[in-house]
């Protein structure tokens, strides 16, 4: 079960390395997780920081032994994690929800919270994945060096116990993780894609310094994502290959 058990800390410099470090003393079961509301140096995808307030955020990491995927179809644990976080913010924030290619949580365009899985490898066999999950919930602002952030208190005009927010978050990830089975890949992938920022919408992208018009047509089962440019060209990128151009600079 995930989140059982959960564990609070008052505070942490991130929930992802923490829980690397009990996972590996070898005494973790499966679906431990810790939560803090004070993390002091949260991480990101390509090691960005991620840094709040006190009881501003819930920061949650999971340990999960994903005996349930082969390591060649680890993409479709993202899928599962990001649907469940997106299912758990809609619950709080409404349906205009949605997933940011690979795995940030978005409404409308803006960011509401970010997704960070770091595998443990023994050889080659997947042994744990720690499942890192941030939403912002009580910010009643954000400095100007996060111009599309937004918080579940701008949305709602409601203050949320962030650990409440937590507990939601992890019955909706454990609805999706059950739901990963082979006969259920190619549906979990088309509600994924389904539920993209972006998607089937031209927009601009930046890639190697150009910034073009582009449109999301599919993503594969490996993750990489299918942009049409407007010449027709076909691009399939990786995880960090493109950057979403937003807010006013998208037109």
């Amino acid at each position: 079960m995930i989140g059982h058990p959960l564990y609070i800390l008052d505070e942490v410099g991130s929930t992802n390395n923490y829980a690397m470090e009990q996972v590996n003393t070898g005494k973790v079961t499966s679906g431990t997780a810790w939560f803090t509301s004070n993390q002091t140096a949260g991480k990101g995808t390509r090691g960005k920081t991620w840094i709040a307030q006190p009881g501003d955020i819930s920061a949650l990491s999971i340990a999960l032994q994903p005996s349930m995927l082969p390591l060649s179809r680890q993409f479709m644990l993202s899928v599962a994690v990001a649907l469940g976080a997106a299912d758990c913010f809609i619950s709080l924030a409404g349906d205009e929800t949605v997933i940011k290619w690979p795995n940030d949580i978005y409404w409308r365009d803006r960011k509401a919270g970010g997704i960070l899985i770091e595998n443990v490898l023994r050889g080659s066999i997947w042994q744990y994945a720690i499942i890192g999950i941030g939403f912002n919930v009580n910010q009643p602002a954000f400095p100007p060096e996060l111009p599309n952030a937004v918080s579940l208190l701008q949305i709602t005009g409601k203050r949320r116990e962030a650990i409440e927010v937590a507990k939601v978050l992890c019955a909706s990830l454990e609805n999706r993780i059950k739901q990963i089975h082979p006969s259920n890949y190619e549906a979990m992938l088309k509600e994924y894609t389904s539920r993209l920022f972006r998607w089937q919408q031209p927009a601009l992208y930046k890639k190697d310094g150009e910034t073009f018009r582009g449109t999301i047509r599919d993503v594969l089962p490996d993750g990489h994502l299918c942009l049409e440019k407007e010449s027709g060209e076909m691009l399939k990128l990786g995880f960090g290959e493109v950057e979403f151009v937003l807010g006013s600079q998208n037109h």
